[in-house]
């Protein structure tokens, strides 16, 4: 009996069914999308060497995960040594060369950038002061609520109730905490919402004007013309300065342990923290009150804005006045510059008109305003988010020829990477982006 022929099987000619074969087979959701933390490092990497240096900083700053692939990679690195061969000058440090190159971003987008501006409800009643750090931004002043809000998404992320009918005059804020000058106490808010009260000392603490924060240090201008230090952990007057004969109408604090404050009698006094004398005196040409004050560490730089529409710069090193400038006709409420900038400062008043300056010489360098054309609208928690242009003025625009209505007063702003937030003692905020 002949043996029957056998064929080889799949199996035998091909090898074992790999695991991952022989398992059941799943439909793939086509509802689940594809996102880019899909992607691998090496993709990730080829995707980021199209981009240029500026934006490559920027994308290390989306998440932990795109930076570590960045720097271990070493692409900024690479960028920067081309930078340096392209370039005759002296090469300097990379993280000094990417911090000029951002202000010079920012410098360009204040100056010469399109506008668009985001406007809020944030509030139920008018408000008149805003601080902005951390991307964060706190609104307050004029109801008896401060909140604090995400400036990327515009959400409220806390809230935080004043005490009593005191009304809240003054406020500053960190990553932990929300200092408050209400009436004439000291309040303090932290991230928990706990909220604790200094101690009332009758006969030291007389009525407030203004208020500025240094961990762990509040500092209150008062209207006897005295800067009262106040001890955030003691909870403790810890000092009395006399800084003016005439109230304490604004403050700033540096980093050295100094306090500058203006009076309304326009002079602008320097003292230090850790003591109550005063260390120099600084006073404009004229005599008009000093409403507003900024100090840029980076150059020790003083700015100043009166009661009559005047700005002024000294030169802290040297004690001496380096320019002045009228940029309005009536009074200047606020002005900030971007931390580590040197060359642009932001400044608004009761005309409306939000103004770019530069600050080593004064020169206006851009004039701003709202349209009231509306491009579109959105939601948050607290309503409709209106999306307007803002439009740069020409250097021979008369600015009575414009309403009121389209230029609120400015009573205070704060100033981020290539934007400005606004308030203007209503119940709205803007935000506007040069872009």
């Amino acid at each position: 009996m002949s043996r029957q022929q056998s064929f080889p099987t799949a199996e035998e000619t091909m090898g074992p069914t790999p695991a991952c074969d022989r398992l059941p087979t799943k439909k793939r959701n086509s509802g689940t999308p594809t996102t880019i933390h899909c992607l691998d490092h090496d993709i990730l990497c080829m995707i980021f060497a199209f981009l240029d240096i500026f934006d490559l900083v920027r994308s290390s700053a989306v998440c932990k995960f795109w930076n570590d692939i960045i720097n271990r990679s070493k692409l900024l690195q690479d960028l920067y040594y081309k930078q340096k061969q392209d370039s005759a000058s002296n090469p300097i440090p990379l993280r000094k060369y990417l911090e000029e190159l951002a202000m010079e971003r920012h410098r360009l987008s204040l100056q010469e950038g399109s506008i668009v501006i985001d406007q809020w409800r944030g509030h139920s009643f008018g408000v008149n002061q805003c601080r902005m750090k951390m991307g964060l931004l706190l609104t307050g002043v004029g109801d008896k609520v401060m909140r604090l809000w995400s400036v990327d998404s515009y959400k409220c992320i806390s809230q935080y109730s004043v005490p009593d009918v005191d009304p809240v005059v003054d406020f500053d804020f960190d990553e932990s905490k929300v200092v408050g000058l209400v009436g004439t106490r000291i309040c303090i808010w932290r991230q928990d919402g706990k909220r604790s009260v200094f101690p009332s000392h009758e006969g030291t603490f007389v009525k407030g004007l203004c208020m500025r924060y240094f961990d762990p240090e509040a500092v209150v201008g008062c209207e006897d013309g005295t800067a009262r230090v106040f001890d955030m952990y003691s909870r403790k007057c810890s000092r009395i300065i006399r800084m003016h004969s005439a109230p304490v109408t604004c403050l700033c604090l540096s980093e050295e342990q100094l306090i500058l404050s203006g009076s309304s009698l326009g002079s602008i006094t320097i003292s230090g923290l850790s003591s109550d004398q005063r260390v120099a005196t600084l006073k404009p040409i004229d005599a008009t009150g000093i409403r507003t004050l900024c100090f840029n560490p980076s150059s020790q730089l003083v700015f100043a804005g009166s009661n009559v529409g005047y700005t002024y710069c000294w030169d802290l090193r040297k004690m001496r006045p380096l320019w002045q400038t009228r940029v309005s006709p009536n009074v200047i409420y606020s002005m900030q510059h971007l931390q580590n900038d040197s060359s642009s400062l932001v400044v608004g008043g009761i005309d409306g008109i939000l103004r770019v300056l530069n600050q080593n010489t004064g020169e206006i360098l851009s004039s701003c305003m709202m349209e009231n054309k509306l491009l579109s609208t959105s939601q948050n928690s607290f309503g409709t988010i209106e999306r307007r242009k803002g439009r740069t003025l020409s250097e021979d625009t008369h600015i009575d020829s414009i309403s009121r209505s389209a230029r609120p007063p400015i009573t205070s702003l704060a100033v981020g990477m290539k934007k400005v937030v606004t308030v203007h003692n209503s119940k709205y905020i803007r935000l506007w982006k040069f872009n």
